[in-house]
Order: C-alpha cells, then structure tokens, then sequence
C-alpha cells in the first residue's frame, strides 16, 4: 500500500509540474492533474491537502534536483568556464522538453502565489547566485575569466539573461535564440 502511495504521489508532482513549466502555476487546476491521471480530485487531496501544498511540494523537489545536478558539475567539471557552460546546459536541457524552468514560471507569476512558495522561489535564485558566486570569483582568481564589478552581480546577470532566454526562445519555438543568447553571454566572461 505505501507504494501505491509514493507512486501516485510522484505522478501528481509529475503531471503537476509539466502543467506548472507550460502553462503556468495559475494555468492549471487540480482537475487538469486529475484528468490527465484518471484518479479523482478527492485523491488528489489525499496527498496534496490543496493547490498551495502541491506548489510547494513541486518547489522543494525541483529544488533538491537542480542542487543535485548543480553538485553534480561542482564533482565532474573542473575549470570555471566549464561549470558556467554546464549550468547554461541545465536550462537547455529543459527548454529542449519544451518547458520552462519552473522557478522562472513561478516568478512570472510571484505576486500571486501562496507566501511559502514565493520564499522558497527566492531561495532557488539566491542559491543559484552564491553558486555561480563562488565559481565566478574561482575563475577571476586563476585568470580563466574576466568581468567587471561583483562576482555576486554578475551571477545575477546570469541567472537573469538565462532565465531571460528561455523565455524570449520560448516563442520562437526552438533552442537556437536561446543557445545563442548563452553562447554570448558566457563568451563575454571568459578569457581569450
């Protein structure tokens, strides 16, 4: 019984998150969830109490994972301007499923969501910038890149062009604008 528990839990959070990376936090009822997983919406309350409990259970998975594919180049990708393009990756990835990364999607939509959802939102780009903080000033300090001002405003400018990107491609219908806009931000911080 308890997998049957954690396996329709783990669909919800699959189906709900899609919805959240395409259409959107408010663009998405527990009814489309239900649907799409032929259960009822009383089961769907049975895991997830309400919307703003589904939102930050999609936050604090999503989180974890993109920490783990972070931890994941920190351990396998040596040199600064390396991780910068490995981490531009993790968004291409993404945008390759036809998605929206989900904190960009949320933050689009930030002023109406449930208060913990809108901190942890600011905790996913907070952790973000002290991590591109640190390899930036890496790379400034063994010469393999070179920016102007703050390593901490430049990792906002990053994550901002980044997330920028993904949605100005998204119209577009492909990954090239978006390929493109990284390649030239990221050229622009490493060292001929």
């Amino acid at each position: 019984m308890k997998t049957s528990t954690v396996d329709t839990a783990t669909q919800i959070l699959d189906v709900a998150e899609r919805l959240v990376q395409v259409r959107g936090f408010n663009g998405f009822s527990y009814a489309d969830v239900a649907a799409e997983l032929h259960i009822t919406k009383a089961a769907l309350h049975y895991h997830f109490a309400g919307k703003s409990e589904l939102g930050e259970a999609l936050m604090t998975r999503y989180t974890a994972r993109f920490s783990e594919a972070v931890a994941g180049i920190e351990t396998r990708v040596l040199d600064a301007p390396a991780r910068l393009d490995a981490y531009a990756d993790l968004y291409l990835d993404v945008l390759r499923m036809e998605r929206m990364c989900l904190c960009g999607m949320l933050a689009a939509e930030y002023q109406t969501l449930p208060a913990p959802m809108r901190d942890t939102v600011v905790r996913f780009f907070d952790n973000n910038e002290v991590w591109l903080t640190a390899v930036l000033e890496h790379g400034r300090g063994d010469g393999t890149l070179h920016f102007t001002g703050s390593a901490r405003d430049t990792a906002r400018v990053i994550v901002s062009s980044l997330e920028g990107a993904m949605l100005v491609a998204r119209p577009f219908g492909g990954i090239a604008r978006f390929q493109a806009a990284s390649r030239q931000l990221l050229a622009g911080l490493k060292r001929p």
